[in-house]
């Protein structure tokens, strides 16, 4: 793409992104996404539009909760706060356990913990708490998780056991949504445990996670041995590309928020993802590579295309490099809008389709409704250059333009 083009390309992309949102996957993810008689949002839709098992899974609950007070900030003008309050009201009064942490499910005999999904309660709940004019409860309810966290599933060597019952091996991907969550709370001006909690998680990402001994391709696994050292031989551990845009797109929020020096580690991520983790054929982030950059699952997986685009997107528009580097950006932002539309080509407008094929075809299965967050944060940075939307930016022929810009 040449420079020049860039402006139009985030223009015209920008229209796209708010439309399939505002237009078409907010409205039908609370008229049929929800469980308006029994509370809470259904696990998914199918490609027919259909509610497909009932509310089970608290993340989904916070992530629901997460999209749609996102949407009232961003200016959504449908019933953002009524959708946000139905998701809220569910995930807090189904899902507490008496010691403060939230259960997976609503099987109330698993008394199994999952830092995962106490991540996403936390960063629902920082979003929910500005959305809601910063009432106490949600703080006092954010700040008890928190401790419990702290108390129940702190590592001693730095970071957090992935869950209870806690086990020998420790998992990165928890990691990084704790601080997404903890970074939440910072953003919105409540500091308290959330930021040095947060401090300590990026110290422990850039001075251990990241593999100390793959200078040349630095990047994060997915699995630790008790001492934060990668678990495995180099040719069995896994690299999802998807994960180190996460990751550097979340060090570089922790720079602007917290103050501390990350960016060279950012790059560094977001290169090893962009040079080993691409299929530039299909325009798509594999789902894993191995150590030395090798892919080893060629398929694709919707969430690693959101999380390409909007660490691209930061990459291309906040001068991180030269020239060079800057243009190459702007060609992985372009390209990674071209593979995510594929996905969200389907009969009903507001779904996708989860899983690419090695062949880039796509077989018809339900949309969960734990990807709309990803969604949500992959097509934000776009709406930021979209012009006011008018009937003539819905004609058929915007998606093809934008696609092929």
């Amino acid at each position: 793409m040449p420079p020049e083009s860039f402006p139009s390309f985030l223009a015209d992309t920008g229209r796209h992104a708010r439309h399939w949102l505002f237009e078409s996957a907010l409205p039908l993810w609370w008229e049929r996404g929800a469980d308006h008689e029994g509370g809470g949002f259904h696990e998914k839709l199918g490609q027919d539009g259909l509610p497909i098992g009932k509310p089970v899974r608290v993340r989904v609950q916070a992530r629901q909760t997460y999209v749609y007070a996102r949407a009232g900030a961003l200016g959504w003008s449908g019933p953002w706060q009524a959708a946000m309050r139905h998701g809220l009201s569910f995930m807090l009064s189904r899902y507490p356990r008496p010691d403060g942490l939230f259960r997976s499910t609503l099987d109330t005999r698993d008394e199994s913990i999952d830092l995962y999904d106490q991540a996403f309660v936390l960063f629902a709940l920082a979003h929910a708490y500005e959305a809601e004019g910063r009432p106490r409860e949600l703080l006092d309810t954010a700040q008890a998780l928190l401790r419990q966290i702290e108390a129940a599933l702190a590592h001693g060597e730095g970071g957090y056991y992935d869950g209870l019952p806690q086990q020998p091996i420790l998992k990165s991907n928890p990691l990084m949504h704790l601080l997404e969550a903890l970074l939440a709370w910072v953003a919105v001006g409540v500091e308290g445990r959330f930021r040095p909690a947060a401090l300590a998680l990026c110290e422990l990402a850039t001075a251990r996670l990241i593999h100390p001994g793959n200078r040349a391709n630095r990047a994060i696994g997915e699995l630790f041995t008790a001492g934060w050292a990668p678990l495995g031989t180099p040719q069995e551990r896994l690299y999802e590309p998807g994960h180190q845009f996460e990751w550097a797109y979340l060090l570089l929020q922790a720079e602007g928020l917290l103050g501390i020096h990350a960016r060279s580690e950012a790059i560094a991520l977001e290169n090893f993802g962009r040079s080993f983790g691409i299929d530039n054929e299909r325009q798509v982030a594999l789902f894993a590579v191995d150590e030395a950059g090798k892919p080893t699952d060629r398929r694709a997986r919707l969430w690693a295309q959101t999380e390409r685009l909007r660490t691209s997107l930061l990459f291309a528009t906040q001068g991180l490099g030269d020239t060079a580097s800057t243009q190459a950006f702007q060609a992985a932002a372009a390209g990674s809008f071209t593979g995510l539309m594929r996905f969200l080509a389907t009969d009903i407008p507001g779904l996708w389709h989860e899983w690419q094929r090695e062949d880039g075809g796509f077989d018809l299965a339900p949309s969960p409704a734990s990807s709309l967050y990803h969604l949500m944060t992959g097509l934000e940075g776009l709406l930021a250059f979209a012009s006011p939307l008018t009937p003539a930016a819905h004609r058929a022929g915007l998606v093809e333009r934008t696609i092929t810009a």
